[in-house]
């Protein structure tokens, strides 16, 4: 049951790929395009419908809404493009995406860790003195 659930999971992870793929083909019908646009911004957003702190609810969104979007959007889809897409997106999910904004990142990261550091520094410097 664990086997099917990853399997499922990797599925709709594949097809949210597939469908921001297609929301940005000119070979798919617009409102096939605009479902698709906010169903995949939904799913790779960070800011959920209902926040995931929340017990138990806060996942409801990702189990329900998410696959349920991308059902309804795969269905408005023609099956051909859909499998290039889907192609598309394994061949997508397999490789990194951006080396440089990984760096980009990390030098914030980096960055905000001196810069707290250096705020801290002299609080901690004249609290030891005393």
């Amino acid at each position: 049951m664990l086997k099917r659930a990853k399997e499922w999971a990797r599925s709709i992870r594949r097809d949210t790929l597939a469908i921001w793929t297609a929301a940005r083909d000119p070979r798919v019908r617009w409102h096939a395009k605009a479902l698709a646009a906010g169903v995949a911004a939904y799913a790779l957003s960070p800011i959920d419908l209902i926040p995931d702190f929340i017990p138990v609810v806060g996942y409801l969104d990702d189990l329900v809404i998410v696959p349920l979007g991308v059902l309804l959007v795969v269905r408005l889809i023609p099956a051909d493009l859909l499998a290039e897409f889907r192609r598309e997106a394994a061949a997508r999910a397999n490789r990194p995406t951006s080396y440089v904004a990984a760096a980009v990142v990390g030098l914030m990261w980096v960055t905000m860790i001196a810069f707290a550091l250096r705020w801290l520094w002299p609080m901690t410097a004249s609290h030891l003195s005393n």
